[in-house]
């Protein structure tokens, strides 16, 4: 009988410390407060990404095509009859000569393709930020009770913003002439 009342002492200890536990945070309730200001915060935010672009960059020669005869054989008159407009007596001979050989080479050389040397195109890239400016919240400004507070919520609250009121008992009740006065 005696360990009975011991347990059920005990449990009533027990109950009596959880209530009290509870009770000590005081009762909640909830209150519209007004709005006075609220202010969006924004932070900058860098977004990496490549940007590429194609450059000449030194030469590489081409490869002839040749093979055709065609080209130079065109070359060859052109430059000759060309060449002949050129000097008079042995000279005239001598400017056809060298016409006809120039023109078989500038006309092979076209033909061909060119065989001569092009400009090499390169693709550069490289990583720039993109800077943009990301929404973190609102700082609130709102009254209550006649004081100023400030929080800030992830969203704007508009006119009012809802309160979680806790109300608790001070531990320490005195002041300066011993109790708190109304």
């Amino acid at each position: 009988m005696h360990a009975k009342r011991i347990i059920a002492a005990s449990l009533a200890a027990l109950t009596g410390l959880a209530a009290a536990s509870a009770w000590a945070d005081g009762p909640t309730f909830r209150e519209r407060a007004r709005v006075i200001s609220s202010t969006p915060v924004y932070e900058n935010v860098s977004t990496p990404r490549q940007q590429c672009w194609t450059e000449s960059s030194g030469y590489s020669q081409d490869a002839p095509r040749g093979g055709n005869t065609a080209g130079a054989v065109i070359g060859a008159i052109a430059g000759g009859l060309l060449g002949s407009t050129v000097g008079g007596g042995n000279g005239k001979i001598a400017a056809s000569a060298v016409g006809a050989a120039t023109g078989a080479v500038v006309g092979d050389r076209y033909n061909s393709g060119g065989g001569g040397y092009a400009p090499q195109q390169v693709q550069r890239c490289r990583t720039v930020d993109d800077y943009h400016q990301q929404l973190l919240g609102y700082d609130v400004v709102y009254r209550y009770q006649g004081r100023e507070f400030t929080s800030r919520l992830p969203y704007n609250p508009g006119p009012w913003v809802v309160l979680r009121v806790n109300v608790d008992v001070a531990q320490n009740q005195g002041g300066p002439d011993g109790y708190w006065r109304r």
